[in-house]
């Protein structure tokens, strides 16, 4: 095995690390925040490709498409919100619903199941072919990096508003958030929109870096999220305590993420059983917070440790 070609992979598995990482903010956001599993991030995942892909082809520049993308990801947590808060259906399955609905809506956006764009016609902020450009503006490591930057400013900014502390008492404490005179119902479809619109603006950026939207794009999106946010946690949890520092610990669990899978690739794993390793690489790294409390955090040792000194 030629370490070479593993240095050569890495800036385009730490490129489409932190374009996940985008998308595990989100996750972060509904998971940590909020305190509900929503599952139509798969569904959103495609969402916002597709619109992307298909703004570009007809004609729209790549800021109004990864807008409109954007948009179209906060369209469905809405309609995610509304099954969960106004029919009164449990936020799980609320997530599902949606999911399943985006399917037909996506196939619908490209008219078929895949649409590309030929990356040498349009002007992308990112590109699997600007990876390791040397101009900075056009690199998309540095490019990410900065949207990255900005989407934690403005989280760190807004969750530290009014509006953005209610939102943060409702995941913490939903009853008392009531008790209080917080609109919670309100809360969690706002939190849901901007969950998913963050989703659907790494997934427009996703489509931009590969060069094309497919259906099934999205397919354990939710699944990488987690890890995303486990692997941050568990590496920096104890590091980063500053809202923001743990938002940009997420961030960084996506691109651990990917560069352990393109380690795993280098290895020469069967391309077939790809999806198994990916499967064990996320079980080992949600393992980690439960392993590291049962085996190494017990308050008998903990005890052990001080009666030695």
């Amino acid at each position: 095995m030629d370490i070479g070609s593993l240095m050569g992979a890495m800036p385009g598995a730490v490129a489409q690390g932190l374009i996940w990482g985008i998308m595990a903010i989100g996750v972060y956001i509904t998971f940590r925040i909020m305190d509900i599993a929503d599952l139509s991030v798969d569904g959103t995942m495609c969402t916002g490709a597709a619109v992307c892909i298909m703004m570009m082809q007809g004609g729209a520049n790549v800021w109004t498409a990864l807008l409109l993308a954007t948009v179209a990801g906060m369209l469905v947590g809405l309609v995610t919100g509304v099954f969960h808060t106004l029919m009164g259906i449990p936020a799980i399955l609320a997530g599902i619903l949606t999911q399943l609905g985006l399917w037909r809506v996506n196939l619908k956006i490209m008219g078929k199941s895949n649409q590309a764009i030929n990356v040498d016609k349009y002007n992308l902020l990112v590109s699997l072919r600007y990876v390791k450009n040397s101009i900075m503006d056009k690199n998309t490591i540095f490019v990410i990096v900065i949207f990255i930057i900005v989407i934690i400013g403005v989280l760190y900014w807004f969750f530290g508003t009014e509006l953005g502390s209610s939102i943060r008492a409702t995941g913490c404490n939903e009853n008392m958030a009531r008790a209080q005179g917080i609109n919670t119902n309100f809360n969690k479809v706002l939190g849901l929109m901007i969950s998913n619109g963050l989703v659907a603006l790494a997934s427009a950026l996703l489509g931009q870096y590969q060069g094309f939207a497919d259906i099934n794009m999205g397919k354990g999106a939710i699944v990488i999220g987690l890890a995303a946010v486990i692997i941050g946690e568990a590496i920096f949890g104890k590091i980063f305590k500053n809202f923001a520092a743990k938002l940009l610990a997420v961030a960084i669990g996506g691109v651990i993420y990917f560069i352990v899978l393109q380690i795993v690739i280098w290895c020469g794993i069967d391309t077939d059983l790809l999806k198994l390793f990916q499967a064990l690489v996320v079980a080992v790294f949600l393992a980690v917070p439960y392993w590291k409390g049962r085996y190494f955090n017990r308050p008998g040792r903990a005890g052990a440790a001080k009666e030695g000194r």
